[in-house]
């Protein structure tokens, strides 16, 4: 499924079970993942199928990226098959012959039956018919694109809703960023009057130097200028709604993302001094603490 082109993205956490049936047997396969930094994949198969582990696992790489992937493999006969009981001579006589040991040599009852000796280890073998190895894997595998299929479903299915709830808080953010923008400059002109209502009240006989109180202002305005950070901010924010559009697995690159967008408004944070534009900076942390717990599931 490598290079194939998805339209949306995808979770780490899914489901998906196929079946197959055979002439004398019934294939089941269930695929089922949970988050996780790399790919981990785990597979459980019978012991006949056993020499199939590496061709399963290959199989799932070429469909997943990112997660904790555990492959169920269950084979249960439909029909009679090639199946021979047979005595195991050489053990059954050892168990016999040590048995009549027992019996000649201690006070015990010789109490020996066919039931009590066909429970004892090995005293049967099981001959099965030769198994083409290649058309046993080519079924296994059959069942096994069809159970990723059905996983690579769900995956998406999720993925949307995902990408849904992200461009949400996306454009909640980028809300909270025009309002950062539009307050600022009011909260340099209001502390420019509140100064000067303060220098009048301290030198109520003097004239005010209105010099003073521009340079002061002017001050506080660097001090407190967001105008960068917030250009970074909404690049960023443009640039998260552009990958939640791609087809690539895109989980690492947002998590490096979102220490980015943290990082300005970290820097935001620090630089308010306004009480309205405090509050809002903590709302946008908030919602970026949302996304960040999302991203965590995206592949």
């Amino acid at each position: 499924m490598k290079g194939e082109k998805n339209d949306v993205i995808k979770s780490m956490t899914g489901y998906g079970r196929a079946v197959g049936t055979y002439a004398e047997k019934q294939i089941t396969v269930e695929v089922r993942s949970v988050n996780n930094r790399y790919l981990d994949c785990n597979v459980k198969l019978p012991r006949l199928y056993s020499f199939c582990e590496d061709a399963v696992k290959q199989a799932v790489k070429q469909s997943v990226t990112r997660g904790k992937v555990d492959v169920f493999v269950t084979v249960n006969l439909t029909q009679s098959s090639d199946v021979r009981i047979a005595i195991n001579r050489p053990v059954l006589e050892g168990y016999l012959s040590a048995m009549k040991s027992i019996a000649d040599s201690y006070p015990v009852r010789d109490d020996i039956s066919v039931s009590a000796i066909s429970r004892l280890p090995d005293v049967f073998t099981v001959e099965k018919a030769e198994q083409d190895e290649d058309a046993l894997k080519a079924q296994l595998l059959e069942v096994v694109a069809q159970a990723l299929r059905n996983y690579d479903s769900m995956r998406r299915t999720e993925g949307e809703a995902l990408a849904r709830d992200l461009r949400a808080k996306a454009n909640l953010i980028l809300k909270k960023v025009s309002f950062v923008e539009e307050r600022s400059p009011q909260s340099v002109a209001e502390y420019r009057e509140k100064l000067f209502s303060r220098m009048q009240e301290v030198l109520s006989s003097t004239t005010v130097d209105e010099a003073r109180i521009l340079t002061e202002a002017a001050i506080f305005a660097d001090k407190v200028a967001v105008d960068e950070e917030t250009v970074r901010l909404r690049s960023h924010l443009d640039q998260l709604q552009a990958m939640l559009n791609t087809p690539e697995p895109i989980g690492r690159k947002l998590d490096f993302l979102m220490q980015e967008i943290n990082r300005e408004t970290n820097t935001i944070g620090s630089k308010c001094s306004d009480l309205e534009l405090a509050r809002t900076v903590v709302d946008v942390k908030a919602e970026l603490e949302k996304i960040r717990e999302q991203i965590q599931n995206i592949e």
